[in-house]
């Protein structure tokens, strides 16, 4: 499938040989056990251990990570168990591991759990390439590009090299672009993670994360991980998962499309400030992006004036959802600062471009935009 277009392989992937009078994409398996007589050496023992219905959304989405190569998907209940099987399953006391410091809300708590079992964790900015100045003697280096909910892209490409070449193991959090979007394996990385929770899936109803890897030893690491602590997606939502995949490209290519046309637009109001998308032209990941990026993904950041305004904005829009999460067909938005944690102004505003019709979308925000700010 590796000469295969993206819509194609989206459709494709994962389906298991035809056989007359079965389903295309066989129902979801529920089974704790299976029938197990004499050695347990055949692929399905124990339901914590393997199950059929994973192991086609797993071929999946490798086969979206590394077309046409042989790599080992290992899928997860969410998105924050596949980044623990990484960090957690890579790293021992008195190891150093380098984030972060303005990645995905819950990574601060990742670092405390860490430094509880005698880790040293470091943290840089994503923007500037500024882990590198902090990789010295790391066992493990996390990017998260783009950015959640920044917006800022680092080289991947040039991080890998400076890591490797130390012999420091590099994992990239991919959520944001999806497969379709960034091939992290492609640029060099060990380890492609992703909640699938967002993009991937697309529909804001199931939760599920992921981790791709060329390496059969780093990948056995990560799943010997997942059966360690039992973190596990369930048979219907790896089902869901991998049902969705088959929309993945209409799904980004209309979100991509309409995420730059409503950032073009915001980029015209004088009032919008602090405006972020990695696919507009004029922004300063710009550059890096498209050298690495194939699409750059549905969420556009930016900032009002204040707390008052951004939430009034908020809830006068009519065909957006205020809620957190990104990357469903439906688009959401929300002021980023109330949960905390993140350092954006409290006008900061995180929105996740969806399925919509452009005009009626952009035609929404630029209401209540009006609304919120007293009209131009």
């Amino acid at each position: 499938m590796s000469t295969m277009g993206d819509g194609t392989r989206a459709v494709r992937a994962g389906l298991p040989e035809p056989e007359q009078f079965e389903p295309t994409l066989p129902g979801p398996v529920f089974a704790a056990h299976f029938h197990l007589s004499g050695e347990p050496t055949g692929p399905y023992t124990y339901g914590r251990d393997t199950n059929p219905t994973w192991t086609h959304l797993e071929q999946a989405i490798g086969e979206l990570e590394a077309p046409g190569e042989p790599v080992d998907t290992t899928v997860f209940a969410s998105g924050m168990a596949a980044i623990s099987a990484v960090l957690l399953s890579q790293v021992r006391t008195g190891d150093v591991v380098v984030l972060p410091d303005d990645g995905y809300q819950a990574l601060p708590l990742v670092r405390e759990q860490l430094e509880t079992y005698g880790v040293e964790v470091r943290t840089a900015p994503t923007g500037d390439d500024a882990q590198l100045a902090v990789l010295e003697g790391a066992k493990l280096l996390w990017i998260e590009t783009p950015s959640n909910p920044g917006l800022d892209v680092c080289d991947v490409r040039r991080l890998v090299e400076a890591a490797h070449s130390a012999g420091t193991l590099v994992a990239v959090d991919n959520t944001l672009a999806t497969p379709l979007g960034q091939r992290p394996l492609e640029l060099g990385a060990d380890f492609s993670v992703a909640s699938d929770t967002k993009g991937l899936t697309g529909h804001g109803d199931i939760l599920l994360g992921h981790v791709t890897c060329r390496d059969p030893e780093l990948a056995a690491g990560v799943r010997r991980w997942r059966k360690v602590v039992g973190a596990i997606p369930g048979p219907m939502e790896a089902w869901l998962a991998h049902r969705s995949l088959a929309t993945l490209e209409l799904r980004i290519d209309r979100q991509c499309a309409t995420a730059l046309t409503l950032a073009e637009a915001l980029g015209k109001r004088p009032e919008v400030t602090g405006l972020r998308y990695p696919g507009l032209p004029s922004d300063p990941s710009y550059p890096k992006a498209v050298r690495q990026m194939r699409r750059f993904g549905s969420v556009v950041s930016f900032v009002l004036p204040d707390r008052e305004r951004a939430e009034r904005f908020l809830t006068e829009l009519r065909l957006v959802d205020d809620a957190t999460s990104f990357g469903g067909v439906r688009s959401t938005a929300e002021r980023r600062a109330r949960w905390g944690g993140d350092a954006v102004p409290e006008g900061f505003i995180r929105f996740s471009v969806g399925a919509e019709s452009p005009d009626d979308l952009v035609a929404d925000v630029e209401r209540a935009l009006d609304a919120a700010l007293g009209e131009r």
